[in-house]
Protein backbone atom coordinates (compact mmCIF):
# COMPACT_ATOMS: atom_id res chain seq x y z
CA UNK A 1 0.00 0.00 0.00
CA UNK A 2 1.30 3.43 -0.47
CA UNK A 3 1.00 5.90 1.82
CA UNK A 4 2.46 8.77 0.19
CA UNK A 5 -1.05 10.10 -0.20
CA UNK A 6 -1.81 10.06 3.42
CA UNK A 7 0.93 11.49 4.64
CA UNK A 8 1.00 14.28 2.10
CA UNK A 9 -2.83 14.78 3.99
CA UNK A 10 -1.39 14.52 7.11
CA UNK A 11 1.14 17.06 6.13
CA UNK A 12 -1.24 19.17 5.07
CA UNK A 13 -3.34 19.27 7.96
CA UNK A 14 -0.52 20.10 10.10
CA UNK A 15 0.06 23.22 8.44
CA UNK A 16 -3.12 24.46 8.98
CA UNK A 17 -2.57 24.92 12.69
CA UNK A 18 -1.93 28.37 13.84
CA UNK A 19 1.62 29.68 15.41
CA UNK A 20 0.99 29.21 19.01
CA UNK A 21 -1.47 26.42 18.83
CA UNK A 22 -1.01 22.68 19.42
CA UNK A 23 -2.94 19.72 17.79
CA UNK A 24 -3.44 16.38 18.72
CA UNK A 25 -1.93 13.08 16.30
CA UNK A 26 -5.33 11.77 16.20
CA UNK A 27 -6.97 14.96 15.31
CA UNK A 28 -4.34 15.70 12.55
CA UNK A 29 -5.55 12.54 11.74
CA UNK A 30 -8.87 12.60 11.52
CA UNK A 31 -8.01 16.28 9.22
CA UNK A 32 -6.37 14.27 7.08
CA UNK A 33 -9.45 11.07 6.62
CA UNK A 34 -8.03 8.67 8.53
CA UNK A 35 -9.42 8.66 11.95
CA UNK A 36 -8.79 6.65 14.50
CA UNK A 37 -5.20 6.12 13.37
CA UNK A 38 -3.24 8.49 15.05
CA UNK A 39 0.25 6.67 14.67
CA UNK A 40 -0.03 6.44 10.96
CA UNK A 41 -0.10 10.78 11.35
CA UNK A 42 2.88 10.19 14.07
CA UNK A 43 4.76 8.25 11.24
CA UNK A 44 4.21 10.83 8.39
CA UNK A 45 5.32 13.28 10.79
CA UNK A 46 8.57 11.62 11.30
CA UNK A 47 8.54 10.82 7.79
CA UNK A 48 8.76 15.00 7.00
CA UNK A 49 10.84 15.76 3.92
CA UNK A 50 14.12 17.14 4.51
CA UNK A 51 13.47 21.14 4.52
CA UNK A 52 9.67 21.24 4.12
CA UNK A 53 7.83 23.73 5.71
CA UNK A 54 5.50 21.62 7.93
CA UNK A 55 5.34 22.65 11.87
CA UNK A 56 5.57 19.34 12.84
CA UNK A 57 6.51 20.50 16.57
CA UNK A 58 2.79 21.61 16.77
CA UNK A 59 1.14 17.97 17.10
CA UNK A 60 1.55 16.52 20.86
CA UNK A 61 -0.17 13.20 22.15
CA UNK A 62 -3.66 13.38 23.43
CA UNK A 63 -3.09 13.92 26.81
CA UNK A 64 -0.85 17.08 26.13
CA UNK A 65 2.66 15.96 26.20
CA UNK A 66 5.42 15.61 23.77
CA UNK A 67 5.87 12.18 22.95
CA UNK A 68 9.39 12.40 21.51
CA UNK A 69 12.02 11.46 24.25
CA UNK A 70 15.40 13.29 24.77
CA UNK A 71 17.02 15.99 22.65
CA UNK A 72 13.82 15.88 20.04
CA UNK A 73 11.18 16.08 22.85
CA UNK A 74 13.73 19.07 24.54
CA UNK A 75 13.63 20.44 20.65
CA UNK A 76 9.88 20.09 20.13
CA UNK A 77 9.54 21.91 23.65
CA UNK A 78 11.63 25.17 23.18
CA UNK A 79 9.94 25.80 19.21
CA UNK A 80 6.53 25.23 20.78
CA UNK A 81 7.74 27.92 23.87
CA UNK A 82 8.93 29.84 21.46
CA UNK A 83 5.66 30.28 19.89
CA UNK A 84 3.96 31.12 23.47
CA UNK A 85 2.39 27.72 24.17
CA UNK A 86 2.85 27.44 27.28
CA UNK A 87 3.85 24.22 29.60
CA UNK A 88 2.54 23.11 33.08
CA UNK A 89 5.08 20.79 33.65
CA UNK A 90 5.50 18.57 31.05
CA UNK A 91 1.98 19.48 29.37
CA UNK A 92 0.18 21.39 27.44
CA UNK A 93 -3.16 22.58 28.71
CA UNK A 94 -5.54 21.65 25.41
CA UNK A 95 -8.27 23.54 26.37
CA UNK A 96 -6.51 26.71 26.34
CA UNK A 97 -3.97 25.77 22.93
CA UNK A 98 -5.77 23.11 21.51
CA UNK A 99 -6.22 23.24 17.68
CA UNK A 100 -9.15 23.07 16.09
CA UNK A 101 -11.62 24.63 18.47
CA UNK A 102 -13.47 21.41 19.20
CA UNK A 103 -10.40 19.82 20.37
CA UNK A 104 -10.45 23.15 23.31
CA UNK A 105 -14.27 22.33 23.87
CA UNK A 106 -13.70 18.75 24.05
CA UNK A 107 -10.84 19.23 26.83
CA UNK A 108 -12.92 21.66 28.22
CA UNK A 109 -15.78 19.33 29.19
CA UNK A 110 -13.66 16.50 30.24
CA UNK A 111 -11.63 18.78 32.59
CA UNK A 112 -14.96 19.39 34.31
CA UNK A 113 -14.77 15.98 35.84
Amino acid sequence: MDLRPVYVRVWNATRRIPRGRVSTYGAIAALAGVPGQPRLAGYALHNIPAGADIPWQRVINAGGAISLKGNPGARQRLLLEEEGVEFRKTKVDLAAFGWPATLRNKQKHRNRG
